[in-house]
């Protein structure tokens, strides 16, 4: 075989793969390792993280460029994405790659698909966008845009089919992601932890982790507790908060399941960690801080009444939930202070948990979703 036919033969088989986000890195990191051992023929290029890059997925954007959250936050970087946004375009136009596949991160995704569409290129959407919060709208694009959804979470495969798109449930990517050890990981009542998780994205992390430490320093009264929070490795500067917070907080870089399964109970920001805290099977507190004008629009369009992946995803509240101006300080502790008090009624939300994470599928959803992706192929 020729050099050159040779290196037409891989650049016929390039995959363009879009995550934009820490948690969507991780659901990818997942498929492509799967599709490699299918195929090492394959090449991955378009949007991700460190693990991605990791299999070797060309990237243009270093990720921390891309992990924006808020609807201010993104109106202030239009002219970044919008520049992102057309030379991703001009890359697919040129490298005809043989497969699209989105991973969550619909602000951007589901606008490259409506720039993209004409070439008759398979899109494959892994990660639902939160059709179920943001209303039917998403919903009309969806199946106008994608030929195949595959999606984490049970309850989506019937509202996706319901509306005409064909799907299909692979599992959730945390189940590939978690050591078997912390899958529904035994219980330590006697545990004097307290995890605190600020979140993944620095914007987080600023808005979460002052309340959080806050927090620790009221329930540090009782004097029967210890404080760690679960820090990302990266550039964020935990130190300059816990250095003045005035109380002992351990801090612990890259361990965060560990400490879960450590803890009496996990107070933590809304997202996929309380569905990883759920799976793990803990207690937990769950709180969102925002920018104001992020809120006020969310508030707007969000159809549900629950905002935590766990509690969603169960269909009921097996944590209590504090928002905005009502996650201060002294309201998380009150929350935190009566699931401490209550061994009955946490042992009844762990069992619940371990029936949700039944639910949420086997490990292996890297494959299933490739094996997918292969009939594309």
């Amino acid at each position: 075989m020729s050099r050159s036919f040779d290196n037409l033969l891989k650049s016929s088989k390039s995959l363009f793969v879009s995550a934009g986000d820490p948690s969507g890195d991780i659901a990818g990191f997942h498929l492509l390792k799967a599709l490699r051992e299918d195929d090492d023929n394959l090449s991955f290029f378009g949007l991700g993280g460190r693990r991605m890059k990791q299999l070797g997925q060309e990237q243009k954007v270093e990720s921390e460029k891309l992990a924006v959250l808020g609807f201010w936050e993104v109106a202030r970087r239009f002219r970044f994405f919008q520049k992102l946004l057309s030379d991703t375009v001009g890359e697919i136009v040129q490298r005809r790659p043989k497969v699209i596949i989105l991973i969550d991160y619909p602000g951007f995704n589901l606008r490259l698909a409506e720039r993209i569409k004409y070439l008759n290129i398979p899109i494959i959407y892994y990660v639902s966008p939160q059709i179920w919060a943001w209303g039917g709208k998403r919903m009309k694009q969806i199946k106008r845009l994608v030929d195949r959804m595959l999606v984490i979470l049970p309850f989506e495969k019937e509202l996706y089919e319901g509306s005409g798109v064909r799907c299909n449930f692979v599992g959730h990517y945390l189940l590939d992601d978690m050591e078997s050890r912390f899958i529904k990981a035994p219980y330590k009542p006697e545990s004097d932890l307290i995890t605190l998780l600020p979140g993944s994205r620095p914007q987080e992390i600023e808005k979460m982790l002052p309340v959080l430490l806050e927090t620790a320093a009221i329930l540090s009264e009782q004097g029967e507790y210890r404080f760690a929070v679960a820090g990302i490795e990266g550039k964020f500067d935990y130190g300059s908060y816990l250095k003045n917070c005035g109380t002992e907080i351990e801090l612990r870089l890259g361990k965060t399941r560990a400490l879960i399964a450590e803890s009496r109970l996990v107070i933590t920001s809304s997202g996929t960690a309380t569905l990883e805290t759920g799976i793990i099977g803990r207690p937990m507190v769950v709180i969102y801080k925002t920018g104001w004008l992020t809120y006020l629009i969310a508030r707007r369009l969000v159809t549900l009444d629950k905002i935590a992946l766990i509690n969603i995803t169960a269909g009921e509240k097996l944590a209590p939930e504090l928002i905005q101006n009502e996650a201060s300080a002294k309201k998380i502790a009150t929350e935190a202070l009566r699931i401490l008090s209550d061994g009955e009624q946490t042992a009844r939300i762990i069992e619940q948990m371990h029936r949700l994470t039944d639910r949420l599928g086997t490990p292996g959803t890297g494959k299933r979703a490739a094996e997918i992706v292969g009939e594309y192929l």
